[in-house]
């Protein structure tokens, strides 16, 4: 359980009248499970369409200007069946990071019956998000794309249209990944490409014109070097904030708060879903998240004595100083 001085107070309430509950609507009725999720933004929406044609525009020059004109089959059809099977991975992962419920809080959830449930005793505080009426657990933040709160949210990235959290972190990991990798095989296809039409007649290299060649492997070779440059760096940002169990928020608040924190190994199998095994690698497989308790809710403050003395006029000022410290959104754009 996390540790806060008494200096961090942004929305602490310790009573349900102070909460005012009378202005949060009941939360919604949950829908079944599977749900799908999508955020419905049009810069997101648009990110998001350009990421799969970008992709798709590869996959057409690798297939029909490199391999399927190539006359040597074996090298036509071990490059075809990698790349083609790196690119659905990509894809994959691409939809299940866009269409999974990152860790969304449940909106309206600071109701008076909830926060009495909860039972709150001396030295326990919980904090509301006052955009989305929500009762926000540990290391939580609200999102003003998403609308909502986010568990563990990294950051919101519009090429996937959605927050990068604690569901969906892995999807997002493997995204970056895939998209590296068929990236660096593409360069390296354009290299040979190139040699082997500088060496034989480029009317035999491609069923196409040798301009309209040149264009397409020029503008693939540019696209696949800033993919690779892009995703790279994604990807080694996103590895090291589970090896050291810190999001890019709190990186770039950089709020010295005592906290207990994982193991790297520990925060890399929580995110992957267990031992290491090839459903690492399985866009298909997701992570396991226990189910919120009520305990999760609640923050125990560093100094029950100092939490008597602070009075809701104070917290109340500070949280008027504060009042967007935890509301921020962060792209990767």
């Amino acid at each position: 359980m996390m540790l806060i001085p008494t200096h961090h107070f942004r929305d602490i309430e310790r009573k349900p009248e102070y909460l005012q509950p009378e202005k949060c609507a009941p939360p919604p009725y949950p829908g079944p499970a599977g749900t799908m999720w999508f955020i419905r933004d049009g810069c997101g929406i648009a990110c998001a369409i350009v990421t799969w044609f970008l992709v798709l525009y590869a996959e057409f020059v690798v297939l029909f200007v490199m391999l399927i004109p190539s006359r040597d089959y074996v090298y036509s059809i071990i490059n075809g069946i990698l790349f083609n099977l790196l690119a659905f991975l990509a894809l994959a992962s691409h939809c299940r990071a866009m269409l999974t419920d990152p860790g969304a809080v449940p909106k309206g959830n600071a109701t008076k019956e909830f926060i009495e449930s909860l039972q709150l005793k001396p030295g326990q505080v919980v904090y509301k998000c006052p955009k989305c009426c929500s009762i926000k657990p540990d290391r939580a933040h609200h999102c003003s794309v998403c609308k909502r709160c986010i568990r563990k949210m990294d950051h919101h990235c519009p090429w996937v249209n959605n927050c990068v959290g604690e569901n969906n972190q892995k999807y997002f990991v493997l995204f970056t990944m895939y998209i590296a990798l068929i990236s660096l095989h593409a360069l390296i296809m354009v290299g040979f490409h190139f040699l082997h039409c500088f060496e034989e007649d480029w009317t035999k290299c491609s069923y196409f014109s040798p301009p309209t060649t040149v264009i397409l492997l020029i503008l693939l070779c540019f696209e696949g070097l800033l993919f690779l440059i892009f995703t790279s760096v994604m990807f080694g940002t996103q590895v090291h904030s589970i090896c050291t169990d810190e999001t890019s928020i709190e990186r770039l608040k950089r709020k010295q708060q005592p906290r207990e924190r994982r193991g790297s190994w520990k925060g890399v199998k929580e995110t992957f879903g267990g031992n290491f095994s090839p459903n690492w690698f399985n866009p298909f497989s997701g992570p396991y998240h226990p189910v919120l308790r009520d305990e999760g809710w609640v923050r125990q403050v560093a100094s029950s004595d100092n939490m008597e003395t602070t009075t809701e006029e104070q917290s109340e000022e500070q949280s008027e100083e504060r009042k967007d410290e935890d509301s921020v959104e962060v792209t990767d754009e």
